[in-house]
């Protein structure tokens, strides 16, 4: 089992990145950052999927890290490195160098489909040449590439990967992976936050905690402090709210939330469609059912 001490515990938000205008909105960016320290979350991922980072150029991804980098202060930052080009990647790996990064969240190498032997000498180059823990990001569904546990115990080995974003599929790979223990393992299916914290995981890196941070916050803690009744009310009251989050592609019905609340303008790069107004409307009813049953708990997390 995982200790409870690792850096890579608890809730940690995927941010989006918000637009404006076509660009970055840097002054959006920082009221995020803000919005969620302010809730108690454990970490921040900047350039996931969530962020958009594939519609992102190299000089943007630097920008968006160093906005939320100025604003985070003590909170850590892991910074998301994707792609299939070893060479451009370890460029890229390099520039995040020079920042105070907590580590690293990189998937399996994309549409080239390296099997099991390249996506492991891939994970091992980047371990090797950072300077910050690796976290694994294991998402078949989008990379093309389904990393066998047998692959995942080998790399958990090295002693610069700490964690791994389970996005995998399997809960008998999950069950491997917090059994063994050399890994963290973060729950990256918000459905199965709760069964992986309550089978020994670690955290979460949810996307659906930017709404109501404060209760997977909560949640998280509820579990740690073996308070399962606790816990399994709030997630049954956060479950249709994550599954409307996911509903249509990401981060579209999130941003639409998140524009509701005031926090960032709705609006995101193409090839990623707005969310409907139907959804929209869905996710704000399902918001406001878990307002009236859980008020605002942000202050007390803060004297926490």
């Amino acid at each position: 089992m995982q200790s409870n001490q690792s850096l890579f515990q608890g809730v940690w938000v995927p941010l989006v990145t918000p637009f404006s205008g076509g660009s970055v909105d840097g002054g959006a960016l920082r009221r995020l950052v803000r919005h969620y320290a302010a809730a108690g979350v454990d970490g921040l991922v900047v350039c996931g999927s969530t962020g958009e980072a594939a519609s992102l150029d190299d000089a943007e991804q630097l920008a968006v890290l160093d906005a939320v980098l100025a604003e985070a202060g003590r909170l850590p930052v892991v910074m998301g490195l994707a792609g299939n080009h070893q060479g451009h990647v370890l460029q890229r790996l390099s520039a995040f160098g020079t920042r105070p990064l907590a580590g690293i969240l990189a998937p399996a190498p994309y549409y080239v489909r390296a099997g099991q032997e390249g996506a492991a000498a891939y994970f091992r180059c980047l371990a090797d040449a950072s300077r910050f823990p690796l976290v694994l990001y294991d998402i078949p569904y989008r990379t093309g590439t389904t990393l066998d546990t047998a692959t995942l115990l080998a790399l958990a080995a090295h002693p610069n990967i700490a964690a791994i974003k389970d996005c995998g599929g399997s809960l008998e790979k999950t069950v491997a992976l917090i059994a063994d223990g050399q890994m963290d393992v973060l729950a990256g299916e918000d459905l199965q936050s709760l069964s992986v914290l309550c089978l020994g995981g670690t955290g979460m890196i949810a996307a659906a905690a930017h709404i109501r941070p404060d209760l997977f916050v909560a949640m998280h803690r509820a579990v740690r402090g073996q308070r399962l009744d606790e816990a399994r009310t709030l997630f049954h009251a956060l479950a249709p709210v994550i599954q409307l989050v996911f509903g249509e592609p990401s981060p579209g019905p999130l941003k639409a939330q998140l524009a509701h609340q005031g926090l960032l303008s709705n609006e995101l790069r193409l090839p990623m469609p707005q969310a409907s107004s139907a959804l929209a409307a869905r996710l704000q009813a399902a918001v406001a059912g878990v307002e009236r049953q859980f008020p605002l708990l942000t202050e007390g997390l803060r004297a926490a």
